[in-house]
């Protein structure tokens, strides 16, 4: 049965405060919408990249400028300036600020639920479902489409990755190129994430392998280490084109859900001590 919600905009479920800034929050189910307010001489880099611990905003950001204006330069020196009235699409890896003395309003309607919040500690360690994602015979498919048409594919399948990403309440940790590794808290959202950015791989023409692991990670600040790393990896590579592949510690955390399963099986995984039962997932 379909749902509807609505919210007031002077009621927001959340505030953040952070220097020359502010952001407000409403949670609408799997969606989160923010708005943010930044005061003439906020920059991105002076003011929010201490809180985030990396060297450039590693946020989608898809909004309605309302207020201000906002500049934006990507590493490649890219620039790119949003006006009141103007739609916005900014893909992660940018620095920004804002132009005159005018404060910037917009809304946000990606890449917020975790926005401006602090880094983890160095040493922090947690238990965490990690899904990595790879484009299976990705150097045959570049060299048949042509460069041109190869980024644009990864382009479109980076940003439909990381909607599905945000919308099952999880976080990119780490680009290996023609894929992703994300970290999510709960082993089922990290499962559903994962068909569910092969779904959309698929509507783009590319076979997509997935592989979801859970076990304990030590995070930094942009990006995550540890033996699960290594596994969720491994238990990739094992996949075929089209494919969601588990490891056994998942499939038992997700035992109880109506998702189903197929047995594949133990494996060796290189550079992983002992056989490792690995499970695939299958269509309900």
């Amino acid at each position: 049965m379909g749902t509807m919600q609505r919210k007031s905009l002077k009621m927001p479920d959340e505030t953040r405060t952070l220097p020359h800034g502010q952001t407000q929050i409403w949670n609408l189910g799997d969606f989160v919408v923010g708005r943010i307010v930044f005061e003439p001489g906020w920059r991105w880099s002076k003011d929010v990249k201490p809180i985030a611990g990396t060297d450039w905003c590693e946020y989608h950001h898809l909004g309605l400028m309302m207020e201000g204006t906002i500049h934006y330069v990507t590493p490649e020196g890219l620039e790119m300036e949003v006006s009141p009235g103007m739609l916005f699409e900014i893909l992660p890896g940018h620095d920004a600020w804002v132009v005159g003395d005018t404060p910037v309003v917009q809304f946000d309607f990606a890449g917020m639920r975790t926005f401006a919040l602090p880094a983890a500690n160095r040493s922090e360690r947690i238990l965490a479902t990690l899904v990595c994602t790879d484009v299976v015979d990705s150097t045959a498919t570049a060299e048949k489409v042509g460069p041109a048409a190869w980024r644009t594919l990864l382009t479109e399948l980076n940003a439909a990755s990381r909607r599905q990403i945000d919308k099952y309440r999880g976080k990119v940790v780490a680009n290996t190129g023609d894929g992703l590794i994300s970290l999510f808290d709960g082993a089922e959202r990290g499962v559903r994430c994962a068909m569910a950015i092969s779904e959309e791989a698929t509507k783009l023409g590319l076979g997509l392998r997935c592989g979801v692991h859970t076990g304990e990670v030590e995070l930094l600040p942009d990006n995550v280490r540890g033996v699960a790393v290594h596994i969720v990896s491994r238990v990739t590579a094992v996949g075929g084109a089209g494919e969601v592949l588990v490891s056994g510690t998942t499939y038992e955390l997700v035992a109880d859900s109506d998702l189903q399963f197929e047995d594949r099986g133990t494996h060796e995984l290189k550079g992983v001590t002992g056989a490792r039962q690995i499970w695939a997932l299958t269509p309900s």
